[in-house]
């Protein structure tokens, strides 16, 4: 009878040490497996399921911080994150904190497997005494596979699986432990370890920590500093020695320099003069999101969050836009802007100078690389700020309500690449129309008697008229689009048909906003859709600004891209399949034919009529709507002004062969409060000082000559 009523008695004892959560009071490794079955788990699919755990855990990464760049590749700007978090080598961490963490947390890391027998035993005995949870037994190795089967969870019920209080998670935790051992060596467990485990203040991992509480990098932390943050581990709060109070912390660090002296890193003399010295801390708050921008800066913040609105539009990096804002925070990502300082500089000076950032009229301007899409800046007069405290109330339009104006502080996306419908972009509009006539084979010789006012019968009777007298008589693309006759383009209009006009308006990227405009440029109306040419839809400086690089690219339409290089920790450029099935890389820029090359060779020689240039083939008619242009630039420019009704708006869109920019003034807030006509000459200043400005220094180029056959006869 006794031989039964031991074992008997061992198990009673068991089972409400089990419901405490000491599975590792009674585990050895050699009894994993039969405990393993006897809790039902089934000893060979188990063994399966754990040893296969344990393969994926060789190549588990925790979440990494993404790094946002200026163009120069060098320059930090922000980061994102959920876990501030650099992953480095072994080679790269100070072998002081190597042999502090040890210390502090499993010191005979380098001779069990994986499973700490004489740990688990002592911690048996101490919780058995105790009657509680008084002392643990886990592993280094043990603490990694908790914290990578987190890092790799997918679902709500893995995360919960990965970290839950029970017996079976601490089980199934030892004996992937032992066959991790058998995956990876002592040194690289070492190595995921430091990158993995969290020391509090947002910083997760050894570079993070390293940074937030010394401003150093993990190779250059001395013994104190590295007994310091080895403590950490264990409690980050408790321990935080950020706090008011350091005594925890201090007690923690010192007990850790005395784990480390008993191991033989340190001497006795040495730890006794290190716990006289106080912790020293060097506290950085690492920037996170567009906000964190630094201050001289700021302005930068709009393209950032531009930057955000395309990555999240990207399916190479998720099924969602949820998914690809995780994966922006979490991926590690290294990302080039081609945002480039020169121009935008020049941007800013072009617009700030203008309308200051407490004025309720947004002034803005989006430059362009013609051929690459590549956006160069993005400027307007306004702080990137959340802070909306003192921002004044605007009742909204379509409301009673009072709501915060965006001026002078807001993270809107004004400039465009967000939700914001735009602006209307009046007589900008006209290049659709001609280049969709131009497109039809209609040369730039097409001739048209150009009354005051015009009937249209194709559009019901409307009849439009022009903002001057002195625009009656006979016009062509030249002298029509230099003047920017009204009647003339609805006359062309008719000729093309304004369906067609919409169709090549979407080749070169705008898209449709707003119910009116969905409605209007639907199948069913487009071709009714008279007043398209004269800008009545909304439309944004980014929009405008690409659509017009296009034509200057021979008609080459380039999706606009925020990116020079985006590249993953390894250094490898982020990639996607196209459509075709191509593998491209994401940061390469994404190019179509959209109109014909003389087609828009065409449409850029009537371009230089509004500019005060001269055109290679035709005549400008005399005058033209921004003929200071030309001068301020001081090489060859194309381009075209826009008002719309009551100059509720006021646009300029410029472009050499080199670089293409939309400049606009109107109020976000309240689109009937008018800019009035003396404010439309801004935007055509910050467009040509752009221009001029950053394009000092560079050789001029020639716009390319439209053939003979699409100029037609005189």
């Amino acid at each position: 009878m006794k031989v039964v009523r031991q074992p008997l008695a061992a198990t009673g004892r068991l089972v409400p040490l089990l419901r405490a959560g000491l599975i590792a009071g009674i585990v050895l490794a050699a009894a994993a497996y039969p405990l393993a079955a006897a809790f039902g788990i089934g000893a060979k699919t188990t063994a399966d399921a754990v040893r296969q755990k344990a393969s994926m855990l060789r190549d588990v990464r925790p979440a990494q911080t993404s790094y946002v760049y200026a163009s120069d590749g060098r320059t930090p700007l922000t980061m994102f994150y959920e876990e501030y978090r650099t992953y480095v080598p072994l080679s790269a961490i100070s072998p002081h904190m190597q042999q502090a963490i040890v210390a502090a947390e499993d010191t005979r890391f380098y001779t069990h497997h994986g499973v700490d027998a004489k740990g688990v035993a002592r911690a048996f005995v101490v919780n058995s005494q105790s009657g509680g949870v008084s002392q643990g037994a886990s592993t280094l190795t043990m603490q990694y596979v908790r914290m990578a089967l987190r890092d790799s969870a997918r679902t709500p019920k893995e995360v919960q699986e990965a970290t839950a209080q029970t017996s079976m998670r601490k089980i199934r935790e030892m004996r992937t432990a032992i066959d991790l051992e058998k995956e990876l060596s002592k040194p690289e467990i070492l190595e995921r370890y430091l990158n993995s485990a969290y020391f509090g203040h947002r910083a997760y991992g050894i570079y993070a920590a390293s940074e937030i509480f010394f401003s150093k990098k993990p190779s250059e932390l001395n013994q104190i500093e590295a007994a310091t943050l080895a403590g950490l581990v264990k409690s980050p709060s408790e321990y935080d020695p950020a706090s008011s109070d350091q005594k925890a912390a201090t007690d923690r660090r010192n007990y850790v320099l005395d784990r480390m002296q008993v191991m033989g890193y340190i001497s006795p003399d040495m730890v006794q003069k290190m716990k006289q010295e106080p912790i020293r801390l060097k506290l950085t708050d690492p920037p996170r999101d567009c906000t964190a921008l630094p201050e001289k800066y700021n302005s930068w913040g709009f393209f950032c969050d531009y930057l955000k609105n395309w990555w999240s539009a990207q399916p190479a990096f998720g099924e969602n836009p949820l998914e690809r804002i995780d994966a922006l925070r979490r991926g590690g990502y290294k990302i080039v802007l081609s945002l480039d300082p020169k121009v935008q500089e020049a941007a800013e000076n072009g617009v700030q100078a203008k309308e200051s950032t407490g004025s309720p009229f947004a002034h803005g301007l989006v430059a362009v690389e013609p051929g690459t899409g590549r956006v160069k800046a993005m400027a307007v007069n306004r702080n990137y700020s959340l802070d909306l405290s003192n921002n004044g109330e605007h009742t909204n339009p379509n409301a009673t309500s009072k709501m915060k104006s965006n001026y002078p502080n807001t993270v809107a996306p004004l400039l465009g690449g967000g939700t914001l419908p735009g602006y209307q972009a009046g007589s900008t509009f006209k290049m659709f129309v001609m280049l969709a006539a131009l497109d039809q084979g209609m040369p730039l010789s097409t001739a048209f008697d150009s009354p005051h006012r015009y009937r249209s019968e194709v559009y019901n009777g409307w009849a439009p008229s022009n903002a001057s007298g002195a625009m009656t008589g006979r016009q062509t693309m030249w002298s029509g689009f230099g003047k920017s006759v009204n009647t003339y383009f609805v006359w062309l209009e008719e000729q093309v048909g304004a369906e067609k006009a919409v169709r090549l308006a979407e080749r070169l990227g705008l898209r449709w906003r707003t119910d009116v405009d969905r409605d209007m440029a639907s199948a069913e109306k487009a071709d009714t859709w008279g007043a398209f040419t004269l800008g009545v839809s909304d439309a944004t400086p980014l929009e405008m600004a690409n659509a017009y690089a296009a034509v200057a690219a021979d008609g080459r339409f380039c999706e606009a891209l925020p990116v020079l290089e985006v590249s993953h920790p390894d250094g490898t450029p982020a990639r996607y399949i196209t459509a075709s099935g191509m593998v491209q890389e994401v940061a390469k820029p994404r190019c179509r034919q959209a109109v014909t090359a003389d087609a828009a060779r065409a449409a850029t020689d009537a371009a230089r009529c509004p500019t005060g240039d001269t055109p290679a083939k035709g005549s400008c008619g005399g005058w033209s709507t921004a003929d200071s242009v030309r001068g301020t630039v001081g090489r060859p420019v194309a381009g075209k002004t826009g008002t719309t009704d009551s100059t509720r708006s006021a646009w300029f869109v410029g472009y050499t062969p080199e670089l293409a920019a939309a400049s606009f003034i109107a109020d976000p807030d309240n689109p009937f409060n008018a800019v009035g006509d003396g404010q439309s000459q801004r935007p055509i200043n910050a467009v040509a000082e752009t221009l001029r400005d950053a394009l000092k220094g560079q050789p001029v180029r020639q716009f390319p000559e439209p053939s003979d056959a699409i100029v037609g006869g005189s």
